[in-house]
């Protein structure tokens, strides 16, 4: 039988991929038989990963996701070199914490920026692309993955910027899904909770942990390698009648206590 999940012959753009869950992702990717196109503001970080995984299993692009010329340098770059596209992990994000009433004007552009405005301008580029094979009779897999968040479902405090972000790419998977379902292109969002990377170091430390982790049903923080799993089976074929959905690989934090 053949593996559902098999990403034999794919070829994925993932952002973030220097580092975290991003390199999971597309570690599981290049395992599964796939090309995995690595996105990274840090060119250590997908030196790094390129390196681990292989250069023949692996492409490289650093900038920055909120730059609208460099994401349409990147996917124009991907597809000449390597003929088409055929999945997006919207994965690319970070953190700039705050309360409200003390939150700097820059603090919440910068977020929004990266978490929001970068999730549009990559699912729109390599939309426009999946929608051309489409149009040309090529009927191949085209799945996109948004990364969300518990937070942008149940609100974060001294994050609303976060936040806001990430419930954002919730109403954007959606419409997405809805606008190109008819041309076979696949859209929906993994919504983590609390996954053991740098960016999540001061959520798991002890003066948070136990507050979190009396919330999480299965009582443990998740690590990159674990949520890699639930993406890429949104990526692959085994997902193959879904979209538009927020599947929640969160622990059970969503529905916590």
């Amino acid at each position: 039988m053949k593996n559902p999940m098999s990403m034999v012959g794919k070829n994925v753009i993932v952002t973030g991929a220097g580092q975290g869950v991003g390199s999971a992702v597309a570690e599981l990717i290049v395992d599964l038989g796939g090309k995995a196109i690595l996105v990274d503001v840090k060119e250590e970080g997908v030196a790094e990963v390129s390196d681990k995984l292989g250069a023949e299993n692996t492409d490289q692009y650093v900038g920055s996701v909120s730059d609208p010329a460099f994401v349409e340098k990147m996917v124009h770059a991907s597809v000449a070199k390597h003929g088409a596209v055929h999945g997006l992990v919207n994965n690319a994000g970070i953190i700039r914490p705050a309360m409200i009433e003390k939150m700097p004007l820059e603090a919440w552009n910068q977020v929004i920026e990266v978490n929001l405005t970068g999730v549009y301008l990559c699912l729109q580029a390599v939309g426009r692309h999946m929608l051309e094979r489409f149009k040309d009779g090529d009927t191949s897999s085209a799945s996109i993955v948004n990364v969300s968040s518990v937070a942008g479902r149940r609100g974060s405090i001294g994050q609303i910027n976060y936040a806001a972000a990430k419930a954002g790419v919730l109403g954007m998977t959606m419409t997405a899904a809805k606008e190109w379902g008819k041309s076979g292109i696949r859209v929906n969002s993994a919504c983590f909770g609390v996954v053991a990377t740098e960016m999540t170091e001061t959520v798991r430390s002890e003066k948070f942990r136990d507050a979190y982790m009396k919330q999480i049903v299965l009582q443990r923080f998740s690590d990159p390698e674990e949520v890699a799993q639930g993406v890429v089976f949104m990526l692959s074929d085994a997902s193959s009648y879904v979209t538009g959905q927020h599947i929640s690989i969160d622990g059970g934090l969503h529905i916590g206590y």
